[in-house]
């Protein structure tokens, strides 16, 4: 197996309310399914001798029912500045062919992957700050800003931690004010759960 690892800037946006109660009871609400995505900015990362700094790449998945009951589809985006043997090496590491838990866990659920899709990425993320955007070439647009005190309008920051969690150990909660999924899968969210982390996935698991 080649050993790996992507370190960088997480973003979760999903049709969940906040903060995302599959992280924690494992059935989604307000809804009875379970739609969204994940993106990542890898700011330090390789795959073997293949460097993957700086490169972006988000997965859109959509469950008819809570995720571990499986039947998922999924889409994956890759940064179109990836060279070939780059976009080989991140296309390997999301289809979980190559360790790596939460990728394992993913490709088990979601049984339905459509082809990768090469698009251009603008990103911008603020984990302390709880803000966050991100478009995906035609296919995902989201934005997130903090959770607010309903009675005086004031941010609220809530954190979360997940001291063994497989997709992070640590994590802000915040609001995904618009979530815009386009293509083979597509919906429209606006309020909902977001989640913004720092993290480090190797072919063994997340280490932070």
């Amino acid at each position: 197996m080649t050993t790996w690892k992507m370190k960088g800037e997480y973003l979760k946006n999903c049709n969940c309310i906040a903060a995302c109660p599959c992280d924690t009871e494992g059935f989604p609400k307000p809804y009875d399914h379970c739609e969204g995505m994940a993106a990542m900015h890898i700011t330090e990362g390789n795959f073997g001798g293949i460097k993957l700094d700086g490169l972006h790449w988000a997965g859109i998945v959509q469950w008819p029912g809570a995720m571990h009951e499986g039947n998922g589809k999924m889409q994956p985006l890759i940064d179109e500045r990836a060279t070939a043997e780059q976009r080989d090496a991140l296309l390997r590491i999301l289809s979980g062919k190559n360790g790596g838990p939460f990728f394992e866990i993913l490709a088990a659920v979601c049984p339905e992957v459509y082809p990768p899709q090469f698009v251009p990425f603008a990103w911008e993320f603020d984990r302390d700050g709880r803000h966050a955007y991100l478009s995906a070439g035609k296919f995902l647009k989201t934005a997130t800003a903090p959770l607010t005190i309903p009675a005086t309008g004031a941010p609220q920051r809530v954190k979360v931690l997940m001291p063994d969690g497989f997709e992070y150990k640590e994590m802000e909660v915040a609001k995904a004010t618009t979530l815009e999924v386009a293509g083979e899968i597509s919906f429209s969210h606006q309020n909902t759960n977001s989640s913004l982390a720092y993290v480090e996935h190797t072919q063994d698991g997340v280490v932070a």
